[in-house]
């Protein structure tokens, strides 16, 4: 392996893990997969609850820290300690980042400050990423669910032929069919609308609409996928591929499975709070918005020895 692909590389490991979509088919209807991407992105913020000075802008630091994976906090002149969208440049012997690049025409002076000396970066996970390749995969998936929903529910509608002998009957058709789907209770049709053998000159066009609906189970799929984001980013969800005879210990291996990844999350950004209230002294913090409950082995434990 050359050295400039060297896999520990904190620029490598950005690039490839957080910067491609690993979606291999991706939703034509970009305004669909957008409305999924920003609903997704907001339920991944809401993981955690934050404190921080109240002259920040949360929404700048949250969706910056999210989507990018880091953003650097920086003592400025004019604004104090402000967090700054950054790139990152330079490595130390442990191939990480020595220093920030910040771009900011309302920022002067230092917009190369060194890394753990003249600023902190707050980063989200170890290797710099942020959640977007999580969004994206989940955004593309509910949003060709969505559109296997619509397709069907059109596709449903029952659906009528007629057969005219002229362009007065066919408008006459035409009225009659309005009438009938707006709701009129009673709708008179002439009897030269009817065939010579009395019966009416029309038919369905779709006789079995029942068999070819699959709303239901699509909307159903489209529960387990969303649920199965909620995994990935740490909000507890119930296992909804088994909906009897569920037991604790499988409740339990889920909320394993749901904490596992977040907990990292948190632990990293906590470690970085506490960089910069070393460095600046300011009020940073983060926390579980929804602490995760221990366990019913451990709480039964927990219970047990508290009798004893």
């Amino acid at each position: 392996m050359q050295y400039g692909n060297i896999p520990a590389s904190y620029d490598y490991l950005n690039a490839e893990v957080s910067r491609n979509s690993p979606s291999t088919v991706h939703c034509a209807n970009t305004n669909l997969s957008a409305f999924f991407r920003r609903y997704l992105l907001q339920k991944a913020m809401s993981t955690f609850k934050w404190g921080m000075p109240e002259t920040w802008s949360k929404n700048y630091f949250l969706y910056v820290l999210y989507s990018w994976g880091y953003l650097a906090l920086v003592n400025t002149n004019k604004y104090g300690v402000i967090p700054q969208a950054c790139g990152l440049s330079g490595y130390n012997v442990f191939y990480q980042p020595t220093n920030a690049l910040i771009t900011n025409p309302l920022l002067r002076g230092n917009l190369s400050p060194r890394i753990g000396k003249e600023c902190v970066i707050i980063k989200l996970q170890p290797d710099y990423g942020g959640v977007m390749d999580l969004v994206g995969y989940y955004a593309d998936m509910l949003a060709l669910c969505a559109e296997s929903a619509g397709i069907n529910l059109i596709n449903s509608h029952l659906a009528y032929t007629f057969f005219a002998e002229n362009k007065a009957a066919a408008e006459s058709f035409k009225k009659m069919y309005d009438k009938i789907a707006s709701g009129d209770p009673c709708v008179v049709v002439d009897k030269s609308m009817l065939r010579d053998d009395g019966k009416p000159a029309w038919d369905m066009f779709s006789q079995d609409v029942g068999r070819n609906y699959i709303v239901g189970d699509v909307v159903s799929d489209m529960r387990k996928i969303e649920a199965q984001f909620d995994t990935d980013i740490g909000i507890p969800n119930a296992n909804t591929d088994k909906r009897e005879r569920l037991i604790s210990d499988e409740v339990n291996a889920n909320n394993v499975e749901t904490f596992t990844k977040s907990a990292m999350w948190l632990e990293q950004l906590q470690e970085s709070c506490k960089e910069a209230r070393d460095m600046f002294g300011i009020e940073l913090s983060v926390d579980w918005r929804f602490p995760p409950e221990a366990p019913q082995q451990e709480r039964s434990a927990d219970n047990e020895q508290s009798n004893n």
